[in-house]
């Protein structure tokens, strides 16, 4: 439920990279705050422009010395109530040190990689990401596995909020008779997402001569979209289709067209697309990361790939699991009801506008 009028927040500047995940999270938060300013590094999409009160493009890289001096001279001009800074890394750098004079209460949204990844490269890394942190006078996190590794970094007197971008809406629930038998895997084209090894594994269930009637669609793209496609023709695959980038409401039919959904990425906090894969009633098949056991237990309500590299074993079972209507059915039940309770979009967004009010010492 959103928040009344009479509650939103006057001003707030957001300070993030342009992604989607930036994009979905000023449409979330727009509803509850008067006034959003923006400084990203990238052009603002078309119908999100209009719910800014004023932007800025900056560069985030570190090596950006002028960054800094930038954004603070816009924070001064705008003169928001609230800072929320959008991942701990160069974001936060350049974010965190222009607001350290102005006295401004200041969230930060830590993404997962930015946590989990950055501080293991070096220790100038790892110094960095701590400094963000501690900078912060709230931080948010989507997992329970990523909150403890934020408070490893920044110390047991941080204040953490749980807090994720949820699924947009709960769809209408749908008797798994009508679902195709299709594995669907919507993961970005990108080394962290391990793709290829989920063709690798496809290629040894089309060989094993069990559920020929079953097919793979490859949704999404990236940077590894050719040579995945490339991989797929050298691996012979005859079952496994490459549906490209497709829209919101596109990858809400697939995944309701779907019986199994499967993402294993080496490193993960809570992924909106487990969540909207969960609500459509899909069977998950994930890799053993500490924030996918937030949502799935395995042989509960999915499936964890312990080994990746013998992804095609799990996949058999879980297709074997999800191709009887009545298990699915159970499952998908299940995974609804705990999507219903913590991953939807509205409610996870009137999460931060309490987060803003409690920072700015007003709320209720």
């Amino acid at each position: 439920m959103t928040e009344p009028v009479s509650d939103k927040i006057a001003s707030v500047a957001v300070i993030g990279s342009a992604s989607v995940h930036t994009w979905r999270f000023l449409r979330g938060i727009a509803p509850h705050v008067e006034r959003v300013f923006l400084a990203c590094n990238g052009e603002v999409p078309a119908d999100v422009a209009p719910l800014l009160a004023g932007s800025l493009r900056v560069d985030f890289r570190l090596a950006a010395l002028g960054t800094v001096a930038r954004l603070r001279a816009w924070l001064r001009e705008t003169r928001p109530q609230l800072l929320h800074i959008h991942q701990a890394n160069s974001v936060a750098w350049h974010g965190s040190r222009a607001a350290a004079s102005l006295d401004l209460p200041m969230a930060l949204t830590a993404w997962g990689s930015d946590v989990l990844l950055l501080p293991d490269r070096n220790p100038l890394m790892r110094a960095m990401v701590r400094a963000n942190l501690a900078a912060a006078d709230a931080i948010t996190s989507d997992s329970l596995h990523m909150a403890a590794k934020i408070r490893e970094l920044a110390g047991e007197g941080c204040r953490i909020r749980l807090l994720n971008y949820g699924m947009d809406a709960m769809p209408a629930p749908a008797a798994s008779a009508s679902k195709g038998k299709t594995v669907l895997s919507c993961r970005l084209h990108k080394p962290l997402y391990r793709v290829d090894a989920i063709l690798r594994a496809w290629q040894r269930v089309e060989r094993s001569g069990r559920f020929d009637d079953w097919r793979l669609t490859v949704a999404a793209s990236g940077s590894e979209t050719e040579a995945l496609r490339r991989l797929a023709a050298e691996l012979g695959l005859s079952r496994a289709d490459f549906a490209g980038f497709v829209d919101s409401a596109t990858l809400g039919r697939m995944y309701a067209e779907s019986r199994v959904f499967v993402s294993v990425p080496r490193s993960d906090a809570t992924s909106v697309s487990l969540l909207e894969a969960m609500g459509h009633g899909c069977l998950p098949i994930l890799s053993n990361l500490p924030a996918n056991g937030e949502w799935v237990i395995d042989g509960l309500n999915g499936a964890i790939a312990e080994d990746v590299g013998r992804l095609d074993e799990a996949l058999l079972r879980a297709m074997e699991w999800a191709g009887e209507d009545a298990r699915l059915d159970e499952v998908a039940a299940l995974n609804r009801r705990l999507v219903a309770d913590k991953g939807l979009h509205q409610p996870n967004m009137a999460g931060f506008a309490r987060l803003y009010r409690e920072l700015l010492g007003s709320d209720n």
